[in-house]
This record gives structure tokens, sequence and C-alpha cells, in this order.
């Protein structure tokens, strides 16, 4: 398997390949490192720890809970009481071992400890190479909605061996592959023949395709990261699906899987978007049906008041005016501002009807 290296902005790069952790070894040599892990992730923090030691750094480490249940103020400030026990300064660096909520709470707590200080991160997920970790947005969550609390801080490198990710649930890493359809739909239509070409191999993660999927899917995230860190417009492309999938999130009490939440997300975003005039049946039609073929869901049904009031909390949201993302064509990006109510509830409708 040939390892693939994307820059993002000539900022710092993602790596994705056998032998990837090599490359941690310079940006550790002689600092203080802090590993906040996930659990269940002895071993991989063991050879971190040893590359550390090895380089002349000063290993600390820190679990975090699993999951969402990570990204809460009270854990972020028990990760900043370690920071100050173990005397932490701006030349150390904090590293993000494990998913996707793993890397948005390690960074926020690297973002805000003494102003910023460096932080890698080594994705243990799909979700976290191809979305999480990569473009520097970090975050937690509170009572009012997710990720509401954060800051924009990019990491000095992302490490990936898709050898970690073998470990993962399969349900969780086709949840992962949401994200990676999400850049075939705003950006790389390629991502979408080689899921219908041969769905399986896009659900292995042994697969020569996973390296081509996340590498694919991490370039069209840098390219648009590069142009625009802080959301003041094109990023908010990659939020494609994600106000509904934030709203079930929400709602569901963080029950639902991110991914399986955005899968649902992308066929609402398609939806309203045919509803609107804006979008043909073939492409709307082709969201069921490539996340379907993944074994993705392409239907909730909830409390349509409750996430209708969930997404009005949405970070796109101006004022009360409601604002999505949608698609105009394949790889056709635009935005579509304060739609109808009833605009709004016909879209959630087809979603709620499986196979609508």
């Amino acid at each position: 398997m040939t390892e693939r290296v994307v820059d993002v902005g000539g900022d710092y790069q993602v790596v994705v390949g056998p032998g990837a952790l090599d490359r941690l070894a310079p940006l550790v040599a002689g600092r203080r490192v802090m590993v906040v892990h996930q659990p269940g992730r002895g071993a991989l923090v063991e050879q971190v720890g040893e590359l550390v030691t090895t380089a002349g750094g000063r290993l600390h480490t820190a679990e975090v809970p699993d999951a969402e249940a990570a990204k809460d103020v009270a854990v972020a400030a028990r990760l900043w009481d370690l920071l100050g026990e173990a005397s932490f300064t701006r030349s150390d660096l904090v590293v993000g071992l494990g998913g996707g909520a793993v890397t948005d709470v390690a960074g926020f707590v690297a973002a805000t400890w003494l102003r910023g200080v460096d932080v890698v991160h080594l994705p243990t997920s799909l979700l976290a190479v191809v979305d999480a970790a990569v473009g520097g947005k970090t975050g937690i969550n509170t009572a009012a909605g997710k990720n509401l609390v954060g800051a924009f801080h990019p990491p000095s490198a992302v490490l990936c061996d898709p050898e970690w990710l073998t470990t993962q649930p399969r349900p969780d890493y086709v949840s992962g592959l949401a994200e990676v359809v999400k850049c075939g739909f705003v950006a790389d239509p390629v991502i979408l023949d080689l899921v219908e070409q041969d769905p399986g191999a896009a659900t292995d993660p042994r697969s020569p395709v996973t390296v081509e999927l996340i590498t694919r899917a991490v370039r069209v995230k840098a390219d648009v990261v590069t142009r625009d860190l802080r959301e003041s417009g094109l990023r908010e492309v990659l939020n494609y699906g994600h106000t509904l999938a934030h709203a079930i999130e929400q709602v569901e009490g963080y029950s639902w899987r991110h991914g399986d939440a955005v899968a649902v997300g992308l066929v609402y975003a398609a939806e309203l978007a045919r509803a609107a005039g804006r979008l043909d049946d073939a492409v709307a039609g082709r969201h069921r049906a490539v996340l379907a073929a993944l074994g993705l869901p392409t239907a909730h049904d909830g409390d349509w008041a409750a996430l209708r009031a969930a997404m009005g909390r949405d970070k796109k949201a101006r004022g009360a005016t409601l604002r999505f993302v949608v698609l105009d064509g394949l790889a056709r990006p635009g935005r579509l501002e304060d739609p109808a109510e009833d605009l709004l509830r016909t879209a959630y409708e087809s979603v709620r009807r499986p196979g609508g």
C-alpha cells in the first residue's frame, strides 16, 4: 500500500499509509507531549510513548470518554488541569489519538491552552481522518447544540496508518463513509463512481480502494479549507447535509452515529433542493442509492417540531434565517436561504418515508 501525502495549504500535511507514525518522531523531539486518547487504544498509546521517549520527549497521557461524551466542558477542564500540572509551555505538544470526538476536544484544548499550543492528530477512525482531524476545526458540545463552542486551530500534522482503521467496528467504519460520499457530491464525483463500482470494497478498510477514497476526500477538504479556514463562505459547502444531521444528533441525545445522521441529512438536502426546483431527479435519487449501497440509513422518523427547533441553532443560521447548502447539480454546491416552512416540511416527509 503506497503512502499518500496531501498538503493543506502548505501549512501541514495529511499522511495516509503504512509507517505514517514514523513521521511523528521529529515533531515530538525534546518536547513535553500530552497524548489525549480514547479508551481501548493502549497498544497504540504505548507505541507512541516509546517513540516520544526515544526522541527525547517527555510523555504524558490522558484518557477521555468515548464518542461524544469526550466533547464536554468538564473533560476539557480536566485536560487543562493536567496540562497545568505538567507545566506545559507554548513549545510543547498535544496529540489527539482516536476518533473524531477525541481530535475535536484535543484540538480545542490545544487551541485554548496558553492561547494556542501545537497539536498533531493520529486519527484511528475513518470519520476522523476524512473529516474531524483535517481543517483546523475544534470544539465541544453544550446543551444548546453540537460544536457550538470551539476555535479554528490547524494541526501541525495529521498521520494515519490505515491498519488502525481495521480495529473499528464495522458499523462505525461504514458510518464514516457518509463524509466521504458528501465530498463526492460537492466536489469529486469519482468518489461516487468508486463506491458504485464496488460497494463491498468501499466498506473494507483493507481494500486498496480505501486509501483512494480517503485521499480524495481529504483533498476535497484540504482544497476548501486552504481557501477558507474560518468558514466565511466557501467552507460552508463542507456542511452539506449537516443542518439536519446535527439536529438529529441533538434530538436523539447523540445516540446516533454522526455519519448515520449525515447520511440522512444528505438525502434531506437533496430532497430540499429538488423540492425547490434546484436539483434534478437523477442526482437527488443518486444520493439515496449510493448511501443505501453502503448500508447507511436514508430515513429518519422523528419529532419534526424538535428537529426544526434544533436546525434553528445551526451555525450557518443568521438570526432567524435558515441557510442550507444544496446542490444545483453534481459537484455544483450552492446555498438556499430562508426556505419556506412548507418546503422544509415536505423535504422531511420524503426522508421520513423509507424508500420514498
